[in-house]
């Protein structure tokens, strides 16, 4: 069996054990772990490493159990991930300033669990191993490994409405950002602090400003938010031409890497 069938067999049977735990055990699991910590915002991250768990298995059967944490691309470094998230999404922040009203509702709770957690897991599940996995380690090229797990994001966030053409306009916002988050996943050489502080960063300033009631947003809202993502994309080719790296994401590698 060649290495690419083993990791795309492994990936469908984690992410089968995730959705099961997910659909048949998640409630009462949550119940179970809040009563024992006594705190809703770490009961929520501690419910959600442990559904994950299907997940983690399968990243130490691909792996090592000593690279877990480098096939994962969290052995990188974290001061750049913040120092580059920070500064591309500049624009969101000083826009949703001038233009938006500051959010005094928001609770310490509702960003913790909107901004933080919701960027660690979601990037951690869909970046560094849905897709990390499948791309960094067989012979498929950036948008077959990238497809399957930009869907199940984006359908992760349909709750947010219950009308059609939003929810058409959510999981095309959500499913492109999970290109975008891939993209800058590997570009930065496997860093995947940077997608978890951009993703952080871009959740903390809709939310501290209520840029819209859901993850499409309004006219403005998008202006500052696409201003964000050219950023993003300007700064990763400038400094990767600055370190005279070529980009990852080419001709050669976005079908089945030659």
């Amino acid at each position: 069996m060649s290495k690419t069938s083993k990791v795309l067999i492994i990936m469908i049977l984690s992410i089968g054990g995730y959705y099961i735990l997910n659909e048949l055990f998640y409630k009462d699991l949550r119940v179970f772990v809040n009563r024992v910590f006594l705190n809703y915002e770490l009961g929520y991250l501690i419910t959600q490493l442990i559904i994950g768990l299907p997940l983690f298995i399968g990243v130490l059967i691909i792996n090592q159990p000593k690279l877990f944490f480098e096939s994962l691309g969290l052995n990188k470094s974290i001061i750049k991930g913040i120092l580059f998230s920070f500064t591309a999404t500049l624009p969101m922040l000083i826009g949703y300033f001038i233009v938006f009203s500051f959010n005094y509702e928001v609770t310490w709770g509702q960003l913790f669990r909107g901004a933080i957690i919701a960027a660690l897991i979601e990037e951690l599940f869909f970046r560094g191993i849905l897709f990390g996995q499948v791309y960094r380690f067989t012979k498929l090229g950036f948008i077959p490994s990238i497809l399957y797990g930009a869907i199940i994001f984006a359908s992760f966030h349909l709750y947010q409405s219950n009308d059609f053409l939003t929810l058409i306009g959510i999981f095309a916002t959500t499913f492109l950002g999970a290109i975008l988050f891939a993209w800058t996943y590997i570009e930065w050489r496997n860093n995947l602090w940077v997608p978890i502080f951009l993703h952080l960063f871009m959740n903390l300033f809709w939310m501290l400003f209520s840029a819209g009631e859901n993850a499409l947003g309004g006219v403005y809202a998008n202006v500052f938010r696409v201003s964000t993502i050219l950023l993003i994309v300007v700064l990763t080719i400038v400094y990767k031409k600055k370190k005279g790296h070529k980009l990852e994401i080419n001709k050669s590698t976005i079908w089945i890497k030659k």
